[in-house]
């Protein structure tokens, strides 16, 4: 393993580290309340289809609150199973196909609503899909402990939909492009979710070298 790779591995550890060290008080907090991980994770998903009706209803603020809705809840479920230690890789499995499930249903109605024009709405979905199927490649065939690399995440992107949202719903630009300020989200959402995606497989290619399939 390079030089380089190691300090960039060692970064994400400790990114990811802060990051569920920070959640954990939340986590106890629904462990009080007697949530288990799952049926937050099935909460998380339930926001995410509410949030994607609101989209295509042109109903833009109640979608960004329900997408903000998907996304802490979302935090929640990891936090309650770390601080509980009820982490199990089923749970994570779960987890991983209801945000893909989850984005699927927001970006359909955003398409569907007419907000925006469809291929950049296909575009962005396939891009969210793609970045997140090489992350789950490399580490359930490439045995690679965390492959959360690249210039945007999952939050990040979802960040940009509801700050483009809110933007176009207050200061709508004109008929260009279609959806104004999402539609402009929308694209860069595609773009740098290709780049990840490409990011990761080079970040998979100098873990794993010229490793052999067993």
């Amino acid at each position: 393993m390079s030089k380089g790779t190691s300090e960039a591995q060692g970064i994400n550890q400790r990114k990811r580290q802060l990051y569920e060290e920070s959640s954990l008080v939340l986590g106890r907090l629904c462990l009080k309340l007697g949530l288990k991980p799952n049926f937050i994770t099935a909460v998380s998903f339930c926001c995410a289809i509410v949030s994607g009706i609101h989209f295509w209803r042109g109903e833009m603020l109640w979608g960004v609150f329900w997408m903000i809705l998907t996304s802490f809840t979302d935090m929640l479920d990891g936090s309650t199973a770390r601080a509980g230690n009820m982490g199990t890789v089923f749970g994570g499995i779960l987890d991983h196909v209801a945000d893909r499930y989850g984005e699927f249903f927001i970006l359909a109605g955003i398409t569907l609503s007419g907000a925006v024009h469809a291929g950049w709405g296909l575009f962005a979905l396939f891009g969210m899909l793609i970045a997140s199927y090489t992350r789950a490649a490399a580490e359930s065939m490439g045995k690679i402990e965390n492959c959360a690399v690249g210039i945007m995440g999952r939050l990040e992107k979802f960040l940009l939909i509801i700050g483009g949202s809110v933007v176009e719903f207050f200061y709508p630009i004109g008929t260009w492009p279609k959806g104004g300020w999402l539609e402009f989200a929308l694209i860069i959402v595609g773009f740098t979710s290709l780049i990840t995606a490409i990011q990761r497989l080079i970040y998979t290619k100098k873990i794993l070298g010229n490793r052999r399939e067993v």
